[in-house]
């Protein structure tokens, strides 16, 4: 066995490799040490980067509920203010419609009252020329003298 040129060359590999291993054993385990420590690293940062992707999520999602209740706040308050706004509305015409009624009726009473008063000169003035000519067939001037004597002594009596 030791006669064996495979079983020197074998030897002498293991014992090469042993020889090597140790110096550059230090240097793997010492790249290997700080790959660990720089992916240690590296995960805590992803941790903390996840933490904070976590926390702005969550601040967006409270940011976003506050801003849907907003919007339904303020869509009540429009919806109401249009309500009122309505019936002010309405109460605004129903009161319009209702000065403008006054006014319609105001309007046909003075029409009436100076219809009225029309007729009753008209009618004045037919009675005066009904009168007149009626006076001027039936009386002469002796007669028509006699009674505006008459109706001119009668006159301070009617004044007073």
């Amino acid at each position: 066995m030791f006669e064996s040129l495979l079983f020197w060359e074998v030897l002498a590999f293991i014992i090469f490799v042993a020889v090597l291993f140790k110096p550059a054993r230090e240097n793997i385990l010492g790249l290997l040490d700080k790959r660990i420590v720089t992916i240690r690293n590296e995960i805590k940062e992803a941790e903390k980067l996840r933490e904070q992707a976590q926390t702005t999520l969550a601040s967006f999602q409270r940011d976003q509920r506050d801003v849907a209740e907003k919007a339904q706040k303020m869509m009540a308050h429009a919806k109401e203010e249009a309500v009122r706004l309505q019936e002010k509305g309405l109460k605004d015409l129903d009161a319009a419609l209702e000065r403008r009624q006054h006014m319609a009726e105001e309007s046909i009473r003075q029409a009436e009252l100076e219809a009225v008063r029309e007729i009753r000169a008209r009618a004045v003035e037919l009675a005066i020329a009904s009168a007149a000519k009626v006076l001027s067939e039936n009386i002469d001037d002796a007669k028509a003298n006699a009674l505006i004597e008459r109706a001119v002594a009668d006159l301070p009596a009617k004044l007073h």
